[in-house]
């Protein structure tokens, strides 16, 4: 097993513009980067990104959509050859209770900061998106063919954004490959990143948080129709997830160039679902010790969920994982050992 990313991009500038590169998924992107000779140029405004995560890093303290900062960001780096773009709100019931706050953040801010890349001639965005857009259905796995449908404001603002990207792509010089990733876990191997936020809101986080306070964890829906009655989801290791960005920035020009339109989506995944039940035996597994469990409804905006079919991403980004589910969980395990020591406040 590798911890490091292979290469280098093949473009003569090796500067990459990350927005949301203090957060969980940004900031293990930028490390990813840096181990494969790109230097990571950051933009986040710290809502829930870290400062600690920019240590040592380019980083600019501000808004997306603040066109001056952008304006000043490529005067100040003119070798930035592609964005990746990570910045929005993630939380799937928060965008239930706040929409507008997620259309204002997800959607609004990003229509601003596409027009600051293209003002400021930048062609090249990688956007990464999720597999929230997709229609719930009765078949558990999906490819980039498959139906869209949103059912959450979240889902919803990431397939506008797609959207718009695509309709930039016709009208501009501009080419973007989306991501649409399915659900992150674990952290850097060599805990150099992880999740920022103490109380994470998502299956596995709830799980640590239920065997630090020694509460049961709940299991939000079990009448979903999968073999166990929990959701399944594709939960993909979040250093491979970096891996498949840094692969799209490596190849980003001779993918786009075999492709009929420049906006290109591609699913990023591990291609096997594993159901709450089964995360929770994987968490088993890797503790020793059984975690008890006890059954509540479903959250606002729970979906049975999928996961993904991996042609594409192998075919076109040569990408496949490296890591397991119980790798991911062993990591988020030992990243939640020293968290605390790395932030040291909340």
């Amino acid at each position: 097993m590798t911890d490091s990313v292979p290469g280098a991009p093949t473009h003569r500038a090796s500067k990459v513009l990350i927005t949301g590169g203090a957060g969980y998924i940004g900031s293990t992107i930028a490390t990813a980067c840096l181990d494969a000779g790109i230097t990571p140029v950051i933009v986040d405004n710290l809502s829930t990104g870290r400062r600690e995560f920019t240590a040592g890093r380019e980083f600019y303290e501000g808004d997306i959509a603040d066109g001056r900062l952008l304006d000043r960001i490529f005067a100040e780096h003119p070798d930035i050859f592609a964005v990746v773009h990570c910045a929005a709100l993630t939380v799937v019931p928060d965008s239930v209770a706040q929409p507008l706050r997620y259309y204002r953040e997800n959607l609004a801010k990003t229509v601003d900061f596409v027009d600051g890349l293209v003002r400021n001639g930048c062609r090249r965005l990688i956007f990464s998106s999720t597999a929230a857009i997709y229609q719930p259905g009765p078949e558990f796995t999906v490819d980039e063919d498959s139906p869209i449908g949103p059912v959450s404001p979240y889902g919803r603002t990431k397939a506008m954004v797609e959207s718009v990207l695509a309709d930039v792509c016709a009208a501009e010089d501009f080419a973007v490959i989306s991501l649409r990733y399915f659900n992150p876990i674990g952290a850097d191997p060599r805990m150099r990143t992880g999740l920022q936020l103490p109380r994470p809101t998502h299956a596995l986080g709830k799980m640590i948080e239920a065997v630090e306070t020694g509460e049961p964890f709940q299991i939000t829906g079990t009448d979903f129709e999968t073999r166990d009655g929990t959701g399944i989801r594709d939960y993909i290791h979040v250093w491979d997830l970096a891996r498949a960005h840094v692969a799209a920035l490596q190849q980003f020009d001779d993918v786009l160039a075999g492709e009929p339109e420049p906006h290109l989506v591609v699913n990023i995944g591990t291609g096997q679902g594993t159901t709450v039940r089964e995360l929770v035996d994987a968490l088993d597994s890797v503790r020793g010790v059984p975690l008890p469990t006890v059954a509540a409804p479903r959250r606002a905006g729970d979906v049975l969920g999928a996961y993904t079919r991996v042609d594409r991403a192998r075919k076109l980004l040569d990408f496949s994982c490296e890591y397991t589910v119980a790798d991911g969980v062993r990591h988020a395990l030992e990243w939640a050992a020293v968290r605390d020591s790395r932030f040291g406040d909340r």
